[in-house]
């Protein structure tokens, strides 16, 4: 006799093998990361601003605060090992929309291994304007850069392109370290919403949402 294998059942178990892959590449990326991220710190100190990568609680709450919804592009700047980039495809960004700008060759090459659906861009924060089509548009901008320990001049030009490339209702997320409830380095143009501490990090963390 024969016994055919029910379509649902194929389709069931067709299913599964996405998510093993996700979860065999999550388990490369936790294992990789904390080496990668300390190689990098030792050659890099100021620009990396950490000494450990972001936690998975931190990258949850800041991809949290990123809409679903929306066509316009996500930006990501200074996504160094793709714990943030993880955080915000399982939210659910599709890959299409999400772009990464990474200043290190060194995390550039791992995060386009990892991510290779993910438009990942070798180039700096501070020249953000130019590296997006003149046309873009911006629905959300997910910083992890360390401003507090880059210049203030360089830092305080990064985040004027923000207003300038974000569109009307857009939101901006940045992390810092600094747990006072302010901002250093509040872009004009954009309105501070809200901030979350987040302990569960090493070292605890402030989340900031600023809104175009």
């Amino acid at each position: 006799m024969n016994h055919r294998e029910p379509p649902e059942d194929r389709i069931g178990r067709a299913a599964l093998k996405p998510s093993a892959v996700v979860l065999r590449a999550r388990r490369a990326l936790g294992t990789m990361a904390p080496s990668l991220f300390l190689r990098e710190w030792m050659h890099h100190p100021a620009a990396i601003g950490a000494i450990w990568p972001s936690s998975s609680r931190l990258a949850r709450r800041m991809a949290a605060c990123v809409p679903r919804s929306g066509d316009g592009l996500v930006i990501e700047l200074g996504a160094g090992t793709g714990a943030v980039t993880q955080a915000l495809l399982d939210r659910g960004i599709r890959a299409e929309r999400l772009v990464v700008v990474e200043r290190s060759a060194t995390f550039v090459r791992h995060l386009r291994r990892s991510f290779p659906s993910v438009t990942v861009l070798h180039g700096d924060a501070l020249r953000l304007a130019t590296l997006l089509p003149p046309a873009a548009k911006v629905d959300a901008i997910v910083s992890s850069l360390p401003l507090r320990s880059l210049p203030q001049t360089d830092a305080r030009a990064i985040v004027a392109q923000w207003q300038q490339v974000l569109r009307l209702g857009g939101c901006a997320v940045q992390f810092t370290y600094d747990l006072r409830a302010r901002l250093r380095h509040k872009p004009a143009g954009l309105r501070q919403h809200t901030s979350h501490l987040v302990w569960a990090n090493v070292p605890p963390a402030r989340i900031f949402i600023l809104e175009a």
